[in-house]
C-alpha cells in the first residue's frame, strides 16, 4: 500500500519549538504516523500539552526544556534523544520568528539575532544529528522556513532575509550528505496560530483571504501534513527541494503597513 510509506514506525523524531503551533502540530502528525517524538522548547507546561497528545496515540514522548539559543541545551536535548531512544530518524527544526521591524530601526545586534535565531541554531541542531543518522539507518531533516524568505515585503529585512539563508542552507546540506540524509524545508506562508491569531480580526483576515489564491489561511495541519510527507519514506527521493505551502500566494498577503 503507498500510504504505508508514510509510517514512521520504530523511529525517533526531534521536534524543536514542540510546545504549541506548528511545532506541536508536526510533533503529533509524526506520532500519529508511528515516530516516538522528543519534544524540545522552552516552556515545560506547553511541552506536557503536546506530549499527552502523543502518548494519547500510543506513541512514546520525551519533553527536553530547551532553548535552541543556548549552545550547550542543544547537546542535551540530543545526548538526551540518544539515552531514551538510542537513535535519531528525522529532525524538524521549527524553533524560530523575529518580529517585523522598518530596516533603518533593525539594529545590527537584531539582525544578527534573527540570523541566528532562524539559521544557526538550524545548523548546529543538523551537526549534531548528522553523524547519527549517518551510523545508523539514515535519517530526514525538515527546516522550517518561510514564504518571506522569498517574497519581498517592507518590515521583514532581518527574518525574511534569515528565512531565505535557512532555506539555502537546506539544499547546501542536502547536496552533502545525500543520499544517506535527505533535507528539505517548508516555506510556509500565513498559517493560523497563537502567534498570529491576536492580530486577526474579521477585517484583517478578510483581506489577508483576499490576498491569497486559495482564499484562506493556512492550518497547522496544512503544515503538519507536508512535513511527514519529507520526514516519512514517502518522500525517499526528494532532497534539497523547499516545498512552497502558502496557499498559492507570489506577493505579499501581508496587510500591514
Amino acid at each position: 500500500m503507498l500510504l504505508d510509506r508514510f509510517r514512521l514506525d520504530g523511529r525517533t523524531a526531534v521536534v524543536t519549538g514542540a510546545g504549541r503551533g506548528i511545532g506541536a502540530g508536526i510533533a503529533v502528525a509524526l506520532a500519529e504516523a508511528g515516530a516516538d517524538v522528543v519534544c524540545a522548547a522552552r516552556t515545560p507546561e506547553q511541552l506536557e500539552e503536546t506530549a499527552g497528545r502523543i502518548r494519547a496515540l500510543g506513541r512514546r514522548a520525551l519533553t527536553v526544556p530547551c532553548d535552541v539559543m543556548e549552545r550547550t541545551q542543544l547537546d542535551t536535548l540530543v545526548a538526551r534523544t540518544l539515552e531514551r531512544f538510542g537513535r535519531i530518524d528525522v529532525l524538524v527544526n521549527n524553533a524560530g520568528g523575529y518580529p517585523p521591524m522598518p530596516a533603518l530601526h533593525t539594529s545590527e545586534q537584531a539582525f544578527d539575532e534573527a540570523f541566528r535565531f532562524n539559521v544557526t541554531t538550524a545548523f548546529v541542531l543538523s551537526r549534531l544529528v548528522i553523524p547519527h543518522m549517518r551510523d545508523g539507518e539514515g535519517g530526514s531533516i525538515v527546516n522550517i522556513s518561510s514564504a518571506a524568505g522569498r517574497i519581498v515585503r517592507g518590515g521583514f529585512v532581518a527574518y525574511g532575509t534569515a528565512k531565505a539563508a535557512l532555506s539555502f542552507m537546506s539544499r547546501q546540506l542536502a547536496a552533502e550528505f545525500a543520499p544517506k540524509v535527505r533535507v528539505n524545508a517548508l516555506a510556509l506562508g500565513a498559517i493560523v496560530t497563537s502567534a498570529l491569531a491576536p492580530f486577526l480580526t474579521d477585517e484583517i483576515r478578510g483581506r489577508m483571504e483576499a490576498l491569497t489564491p486559495m482564499k484562506r489561511l493556512g492550518t497547522v495541519e496544512d503544515a503538519a501534513i507536508a512535513a511527514l510527507y519529507l520526514a516519512s519514506p514517502a518522500s525517499s527521493w526528494v532532497t534539497g527541494k523547499v516545498f512552497e505551502i502558502d496557499g498559492g500566494t507570489e506577493s505579499t498577503n501581508w496587510p500591514f503597513e
